[in-house]
C-alpha cells in the first residue's frame, strides 16, 4: 500500500496550487493527500488542531508530510505540540523554521498586516525541532520574489526567505535547489528531492 504523504500549501495560498507536486509524488509511489488551512485569519494554533485531528484519522503509523513556507513551521509545530501522531519524514520547501527576516521587516514598515494571524510565528519561527523525527529542508536559491525588499536577504536566498532561514539544529538533510520561494512547489528537482527523503532520510542517497 503506498505510504500517505500530506501536502500543506504556505502564506495566502490554497491547496490546489500543490497539485503539480502531488503528480510527481505520486508518480514516485506515494499517496498525496492535499491538507488546507486558513492562513490569514485564523491562528496557526487552528491550523495545528485541525492538523493533529488529520493525523490521528488517518489512523495509519506512518503519515509524511511535505509542507511549503509557512506550512513547514505550521508540520513541526504541530509535532512539537501533539503525542502518539503518525510516524514519517517531514520535508519543508522554502520554510522559515529559523524566523522570517521578511515577516519583520514587514512589522517594521507597519505593513505586518499582509501575514495576519501567522505573522507572529513567522517572525519568531521555531524553537527547536522534535526529537526523533526526521526533517529535512529545502532552501531555494534564484532570488525573485518580493520579500528580498523588505527582509535585507543577503546571501544565499529565494527572493523571500533567506537560506540560513530554513536552518535548525537537528535536521536530518538540507538541500539548497535553483528555484524561487513559489517555484519550489512547481520544481521538478524539487519534487524528486523530495521523494527521495521520503524514501530514504537523505535528499541525495
Amino acid at each position: 500500500m503506498p505510504e500517505t504523504v500530506l501536502l500543506l500549501h504556505g502564506l495566502m495560498m490554497r491547496g490546489p496550487m500543490l497539485l503539480p507536486l502531488a503528480g510527481r509524488l505520486r508518480r514516485r509511489g506515494f499517496r498525496p493527500l492535499l491538507f488546507g488551512y486558513p492562513t490569514l485569519w485564523n491562528a496557526p494554533s487552528r491550523a495545528m488542531d485541525k492538523l493533529a485531528m488529520r493525523l490521528y484519522e488517518t489512523g495509519q503509523d506512518t503519515v509524511h508530510i511535505v509542507a511549503h513556507s509557512l506550512g513547514g513551521l505550521i508540520a513541526i509545530e504541530t509535532i512539537n505540540r501533539y503525542q502518539q501522531l503518525p510516524q514519517g519524514r517531514v520535508v519543508c520547501l522554502g520554510a522559515p523554521i529559523a524566523g522570517s527576516s521578511a515577516a519583520r521587516g514587514l512589522a517594521d514598515k507597519g505593513l505586518g498586516f499582509v501575514a495576519g494571524k501567522s505573522g507572529p510565528l513567522l517572525r519568531g519561527g521555531l524553537i527547536q525541532l522534535p526529537e526523533k523525527r526526521q526533517i529535512g529542508a529545502i532552501a531555494g536559491s534564484r532570488s525573485v520574489g518580493l520579500g528580498k525588499f523588505f527582509g535585507g536577504l543577503d546571501g544565499i536566498n529565494d527572493g523571500t526567505v533567506g537560506m540560513w532561514e530554513t536552518r535548525l539544529p537537528g535536521l536530518a538533510d538540507h538541500i539548497v535547489v535553483p528555484s524561487s520561494h513559489s517555484g519550489l512547489i512547481l520544481s521538478p528537482r524539487a519534487a524528486e528531492v523530495t521523494a527521495n527523503f521520503l524514501e530514504t532520510g537523505r535528499f541525495q542517497p
